[in-house]
């Protein structure tokens, strides 16, 4: 399809792709930052941005850098949008079939296990105790949690790798 043939969209290809080649790298730079390093959602962004740069070209200023002043204000409106769009619908929580859950026998056994386990998850750092309890109790992925930590995904498996590592040394020590 020739886009110069569509509607209103006159601007010609050559020129989407100079303008994408010229200011794509900064935009997605911009946008990972926006977007905390989520690569997938700043590549959506960038798409957008340059889909609206080719939908309202006759709004495209025909400077370079009043161009790329354009391209970075639809951007950031773009992750405003969305981070508003976040705000309003609520979190979705998957639905827990708890047929499929294991039962526990009520036994001696289990009660000393489980009092062993609080009180080994009780002597673990703050830190720790959250990162656990986000990952496995809550269900977040590591990449979700370092977003909302504000910390490289390395320090939230380095986190959880120690705190499971103290969690069962001290039920060891239990034994």
């Amino acid at each position: 399809m020739d886009l110069s043939s569509v509607g209103r969209m006159s601007i010609p290809s050559t020129q989407i792709d100079a303008l994408h080649a010229a200011h794509a790298s900064d935009l997605l730079r911009y946008l990972l930052k926006l977007n905390r390093g989520d690569r997938q959602t700043a590549e959506d962004m960038l798409q957008e941005t340059m889909l609206r740069a080719w939908q309202h070209s006759d709004r495209l200023p025909e400077h370079e850098n009043n161009q790329r002043r354009w391209l970075f204000a639809v951007a950031r409106r773009l992750f405003i949008d969305s981070v508003r769009a976040r705000q309003v619908r609520p979190t979705e929580t998957p639905v827990l079939d708890l047929e499929q859950l294991g039962r526990a026998e009520d036994t001696t056994d289990a009660a000393v296990v489980n009092d062993a386990m609080r009180h080994a998850f009780r002597r673990l750092s703050p830190a720790h105790r959250s990162v656990l309890v986000d990952l496995h109790m809550r269900g977040l992925s590591a990449e979700e949690l370092a977003a909302r930590l504000c910390v490289p995904v390395g320090t939230v498996k380095s986190r959880a790798h120690y705190a499971l590592r103290a969690l069962r040394d001290g039920l060891a020590a239990v034994d």
